[in-house]
């Protein structure tokens, strides 16, 4: 086993030190990331290479492998402290959870070795041993500030949101049945079930509901645009409206969810209704924060006001088909 395996707690005491020491001499987190990482990706090599075949290290040597984890580990952590709060939360988020991947890597790594019988290096072993080579080759491709760390995130809202749409668009078209390649014919008898099929009053609110589906998918794809040729992260007040609008986005796609999971039959119109309001409000607000952010100069204003009519004709139509039933 690895003499003297650095306490946990410990660390944790020594993470505190350094964040306060951080706050004091905020350096930038790309000035010595590179080496940071590269050092502990090579703490990682050597402490693999000392436990993959016998003889075991001599107690000195394993003193040795456990301070250079731990001076690896505290480098990671520190680099992520050094991070200025005010480059943005959205970066932070990135970079914490880049820097976490790897700290957890480390861990993991240790773990195996430590219950693991020496005789030959382990497929276990080569695993962690490549996770974290893998966590730390990360670390180089994390946003450089907050424009880009928004933009990142944006992507990926975007590509959950358009899996979505497809995913009731296809369902939809497939002559109305949307279970019709998951159920059986002898799950279902005669396949009389009417609560696998949409009725026509289902249908005419499924499409105002695809409407807004349709429409979250637009403003996220015009929002992408502009943050990426007028965004900046110069000042706190542009960074602040980035991180607003990293914020409300992200609420997008869970919104959507509920809305398609509510339009599967058998269709509760008043459930529908509920869930396409909530979808309704979040795109409303991400429009207006739009606005109101410098992403948005004049030459965007007609997206966002489109956009918005079309958030609320949808939503009208939606209360429509559903008064009745209130």
């Amino acid at each position: 086993t690895l003499a003297k395996r650095p306490r946990r707690g410990a660390i944790n005491d020594q993470f505190t030190i350094w964040h306060v020491l951080s706050k004091e001499c905020p350096v930038g987190l790309y000035t010595e990331s590179g080496q940071t990482f590269k050092a502990t990706s090579q703490e990682a090599t050597k402490l693999s290479l000392a436990f993959s075949r016998p003889p075991l290290p001599s107690s000195e040597d394993c003193q040795k492998l456990s301070e250079g984890i731990q001076n690896a580990v505290l480098a990671a952590a520190t680099a992520y402290y050094w991070l200025p709060k005010d480059q943005g939360i959205t970066l932070r988020k990135m970079v914490r959870d880049a820097t976490a991947r790897v700290v957890e890597g480390m861990i993991q790594l240790t773990d195996v070795i430590l219950s693991t019988q020496l005789s030959s290096l382990s497929q276990e072993q080569l695993i962690s041993t490549g996770s974290v080579w893998e966590a730390c080759e990360q670390i180089s491709h994390l946003p450089r500030d907050n424009q880009a760390a928004v933009l990142s995130a944006m992507t990926i809202y975007l590509g959950v949101v358009r899996d979505a749409l497809e995913e009731m668009e296809q369902a939809q078209g497939e002559d109305q049945d949307p279970f019709g390649d998951i159920l059986e014919d002898e799950e279902l008898g005669s396949r009389g079930n009417r609560d696998t099929y949409w009725s026509e009053a289902d249908r005419k609110l499924l499409g105002p509901c695809m409407g807004l589906m349709k429409a979250s998918k637009a403003c996220l794809k015009k929002l992408l645009g502009a943050v990426k040729v007028h965004g900046k992260a110069d000042t706190s007040e542009q960074v602040a409206q980035l991180d607003d609008l990293a914020d409300i986005t992200n609420e997008i796609s869970p919104s959507i969810d509920e809305l398609a999971l509510s339009m599967y039959p058998p269709v509760t119109q008043l459930a529908v209704r509920l869930n396409a309001a909530k979808l309704a409000s979040v795109l409303k607000k991400v429009l207006e924060i739009t606005k109101a952010s410098h992403v948005c100069p004049l030459s965007e204003e007609g997206w966002v006001q489109f956009l918005t009519d079309a958030v609320d004709h949808n939503m009208d139509k939606i209360k429509d088909f559903t008064q009745s039933e209130l």
